[in-house]
């Protein structure tokens, strides 16, 4: 699972302790709310089913899948259905290619998600080897299913406009500036992503 409440806090009260910064605004706003998923295949694949649609879109989708293959459904299940099938469940070809490429790789057990390298890199590469999943997917994943504790998706624009708010910047920095930015917080970026968004959603700034 992610980062808890409790993690969170430690997390950041260690970083408040060496930042006024944060300090001062963690008592302002408070602590954000945990962000949890579950570790596996199925939080990949709902990433996959729910790119580029609405979130009643991606969730209808979601439950015709559940309905077509069953709750606890195995990738071999999702492999033994067809193209026509799985559009009937909304999935596009292009998704389809994504879906099916995840379930080959954890049936061929090349993506194993109870034993993903201890490395954050060589865990993100390991992700992104499956079609559809960029870093961006891979490091949401290993934040919010595997709890890692500094990972920085330094491409998420809600970071970048929380980094921009927090840091008084002129602009919202791009991926490589935010990510430059983010080693200030390191090794407890994961938390401090977390912030960004709370700071970013924060109705009080």
């Amino acid at each position: 699972m992610g980062l808890t409440a409790a993690t969170i806090r430690t997390e950041l009260d260690a970083l408040a302790a060496k930042d006024a910064l944060i300090a001062e605004e963690l008592a302002r706003i408070g602590y954000p709310a945990a962000r949890e998923r579950d570790r596996g295949y199925k939080t990949l694949l709902r990433t996959i089913v729910g790119q580029q649609v609405s979130v009643a879109a991606a969730s209808s989708m979601w439950n015709k899948l559940e309905a077509e293959l069953g709750p606890d459904f195995t990738p071999a299940c999702l492999l033994t259905r067809d193209f026509d099938t799985l559009r009937a469940c909304g999935l596009s070809r292009q998704k389809q290619g994504y879906a099916r490429s995840l379930c080959e790789l954890v049936e061929a057990g090349e993506v194993d998600f109870d034993a993903l390298p201890a490395d954050d890199e060589d865990a993100i590469a390991a992700l992104t080897q499956i079609k559809g999943i960029g870093r961006w997917s891979a490091e949401i994943y290993l934040l919010f299913a595997e709890g890692r504790t500094d990972i920085w998706p330094a491409g998420d624009l809600a970071v970048q406009e929380g980094v921009k708010r927090l840091l008084a910047m002129d602009e919202r920095p791009a991926e490589k500036e935010t990510r430059a930015l983010g080693e200030r917080w390191r090794p407890h970026r994961g938390a401090m992503a977390i912030f960004t968004w709370h700071y970013y959603a924060n109705p009080a700034l």
